[in-house]
């Protein structure tokens, strides 16, 4: 196995097996990025995962949006976070993005240039993954496998794609609890983590994008009930 597959499988095992609370409020807050920062400036509960060359992130706020912002020249890293939804209670997922650089030639169909500059990872207590990405190339709506890692699985949904909507903020909003059953033909066990990942060390170019407000939600309720942030 070589060593960047090793390192993505034991973080990935890592995040589904960390503790986390259990909540039953409408709304489920994982990511807001207004809590601060640690000494190395990662977002406080978060965890920082270098697989290829430095990090390079930061908390930005953009017209009032508190946002994680991340570069990518050449490198690989992601940031994870352990959390406990039930997606039977919240099965709606939205979060917001923008990508302003796209990894030249990146396509996660071919391992050797499996690049992209916002990938949004929800991993399931079983080693089940759904993974949201903004791709340079793969049409978007396309499902399918990730290149294999062993004991994980990891299915791919092109969320967007190519450079048509870089530059401005995007809300995006998807039935993870349909989308799981759609992937894996079977009810979705509790969500064991959240990561927000970007990689270019495949294409040896480089990325940047933007996230925030990543929210799992009771489809039923109004944005005005009552909202849980998860620290």
């Amino acid at each position: 196995m070589s060593k960047p597959r090793f390192l993505i499988m034991l973080a990935i095992c890592m995040l589904l097996f960390s503790p986390a609370p259990a909540w039953s409020l409408q709304h489920v807050v994982i990511a807001d990025f207004s809590s601060g920062v640690d000494e190395n400036g990662v977002p406080f509960g978060w965890q920082l995962k270098e697989k290829s060359g430095k990090a390079d992130f930061s908390i930005t706020s953009e017209g009032g949006i508190h946002a994680l912002h991340l570069r990518s020249e050449d490198t690989s890293y992601a940031l994870q976070k352990p959390v406990n939804v039930d997606l039977h209670k919240y099965p709606v997922l939205s979060w917001k993005w923008k990508v302003t650089k796209l990894p030249n030639g990146g396509d996660f169909r071919r391992s050797k240039r499996d690049d992209q500059a916002a990938q949004l990872f929800v991993a399931f207590s079983n080693r089940k993954v759904i993974a949201y990405i903004w791709d340079s190339s793969a049409p978007q709506g396309l499902m399918e496998d990730a290149c294999a890692l062993p004991f994980v699985t990891i299915k791919v949904i092109v969320v967007r794609s190519g450079p048509s909507e870089t530059g401005k903020w995007i809300t995006e909003t998807r039935n993870a609890h349909a989308d799981y059953i759609r992937l894996f033909g079977q009810e979705p066990p509790k969500i064991g983590g959240v990561r927000i990942q970007i990689n270019s060390q495949h294409t040896e170019t480089s990325g940047e994008s933007f996230f925030a407000d990543v929210v799992f939600r009771n489809h039923e309720n109004k944005m005005g009930d009552q909202v849980l942030t998860m620290r």
